[in-house]
């Protein structure tokens, strides 16, 4: 290895060293602020951890309905994620099996619905679930979430799809299986990558969601998490402990997603896109 080599070597590892510096800080600085008191939190050090750790912050937590409001964001991004899955993936494989214009213009118009913001469709949104009833309950959260997920999904998954070569078709039809063998028996378990990069990427977004808790319920028994961090800030004051403990939590199924899906999400992202 030459001097230049070694020199190039040097500087990517300090860089990729002062990155994961950077990348990992908030979420030490994170644990930290969790386990320290009120008082410790005004006076300590925040780049040190603390002296003594305190549960205290963990326990309020807990003991302030935090279970329901982790319960209700569980319901809404499980059901969420099933109907994104289902939907996007009966779709997506009609799309790319059914030859044609309808087929084609089918797809431009899930693509169309990457350009509509949420936040611009939000007051005829708001109507639309008054009307039909819906208005604070946990389906005014999911339905939202399941048509806003479903153009970029559907993307994710048309882009698969469409790498199965024709041949596994033909020969699985050659045995007598039918359209909705092919669907459940074929393209399912050969899109796992594009399916895990789908949901994991919905379930982040779906579980950090504030806006459709925010304008479409009301009764604080259906809250979700992002939308319950607010009980622990008063008109005056902020228990910034508390809510660092509160976003730790709310935090570990996502880690948990990542960490056993990161691969997969990393496939299915990129597949289809180089050509």
């Amino acid at each position: 290895m030459g001097p230049s080599q070694m020199l190039r070597k040097f500087i990517v590892t300090v860089l990729a060293v002062f990155w994961l510096i950077v990348a990992l800080y908030p979420i030490l600085y994170l644990l930290f602020e969790s386990f320290r008191s009120q008082e410790t939190y005004l006076t300590g050090l925040p780049w040190l951890p603390p002296k003594h750790l305190y549960f205290g912050n963990y326990q309020s937590v807990l003991s302030q309905g935090f279970g329901i409001y982790f319960l209700n964001s569980t319901i809404v991004a499980l059901v969420s994620l099933v109907m994104i899955i289902i939907f996007g993936m009966m779709a997506s494989y009609a799309i790319v099996r059914l030859k044609g214009w309808v087929s084609s213009k089918v797809f431009m118009l899930f693509l169309a619905g990457l350009a509509i913001p949420i936040q611009a469709a939000i007051i005829p949104l708001y109507l639309l679930i008054f009307r039909l009833g819906l208005y604070d309950t946990l389906w005014a959260m999911i339905l939202p979430s399941v048509a806003f997920a479903l153009p970029l999904s559907i993307l994710i998954l048309v882009n698969f799809l469409r790498d199965i070569p024709k041949e596994l078709y033909e020969a699985m039809m050659m045995e007598g299986i039918g359209t909705l063998g092919l669907l459940w028996r074929l393209a399912f378990p050969l899109s796992k990558p594009a399916l895990t990069a789908v949901g994991i990427f919905n379930f982040v977004q779906i579980w950090n969601n504030f806006l459709f808790p925010l304008v479409l319920t009301n009764n604080p028994n259906l809250q979700t998490l992002p939308l319950a961090l607010q009980h622990f800030q008063g008109q005056y004051t902020m228990n910034v402990p508390a809510i660092m403990a509160a976003v730790t939590l709310s935090a570990i199924p996502l880690i948990i997603a990542y960490i056993f899906g990161r691969r997969q999400l990393l496939a299915g992202m990129t597949a289809g896109f180089s050509k």
